[in-house]
Order: structure tokens, then sequence, then C-alpha cells
């Protein structure tokens, strides 16, 4: 059974740092691309940021770009959000996607496209 358990999500100030972790079990981690997506209250959710299996490609929305790193640690079975200088903008429920993948760059941002989704973690950004 594959599981995604999102953690390290909670209540920070404007400007602040979190870093989001998504433990993977039950599949081959290292031949899943993986994203992050977010949804906040009243919207839909979008994509935030993904990186292919290898790690050597990644990809990110451009309202986070320069602000969030994505990464991960196939050794782990693990994939991160570093989200720094967070903004008020930024509070919503965090997710993150496992999508097959055979090639070790692709990235993915259609969130349609995923094979597996975690429960979600919610940042909140008080100012």
């Amino acid at each position: 059974q594959v599981q995604l358990e999102e953690s390290g999500g909670g209540l920070v100030q404007a400007g602040d740092s979190l870093r989001l972790s998504c433990a993977a079990s039950g599949l081959t981690f290292s031949s899943y691309a993986m994203g992050w997506f977010r949804q906040a209250p009243g919207r839909e959710r979008e994509f935030v940021a993904a990186i292919s299996w290898s790690g050597g490609n990644t990809l990110y929305a451009e309202s986070v770009k320069g602000r969030f790193t994505i990464s991960r640690e196939n050794a782990k079975n693990t994939v991160y959000l570093q989200m720094n200088s967070l903004k008020l903008e930024d509070t919503a429920v965090y997710y993150c996607a496992a999508e097959r993948s055979w090639s070790g760059v692709d990235v993915f941002i259609q969130s349609d496209g995923y094979d597996y989704w975690g429960q979600g973690t919610q940042v909140t950004v008080s100012s």
C-alpha cells in the first residue's frame, strides 16, 4: 500500500521559514517524480513545485520561485519543500504527490497526472 505522509507544517509569521517533508512508502521512490501542491480555502489546488526522480530537474510556480526549494533524498524515500520568506498568501494545505516516471528529467505540473497523494499539512502564515 502506497503512503505519502507530509509533516513540518505549522503557524509562522510572515518572513519566516518552514521545511516540509514528505515520507513515501510502498513504492519504488526513485522511480517517481514528486510534486508539491497547495490549496487555500475557497481556491482550487495549485501547483507549487516538482522534481524529477533523479533530482536533476526542478520546476516552480512563479509565485514561489526564488523563495521555495524542492529537493529529495532517494535513500530516505523523502521529498522536501524548503519555504523561505513566507507570505500571507502562502497560507494553505500543502500536499505532496508522486507520479511514475521513466525519465530522470521529467517534472509534472498537472495534478490529475499524479498517481498518489498525501493527506496534506497545514501551513498558516500570520502578519
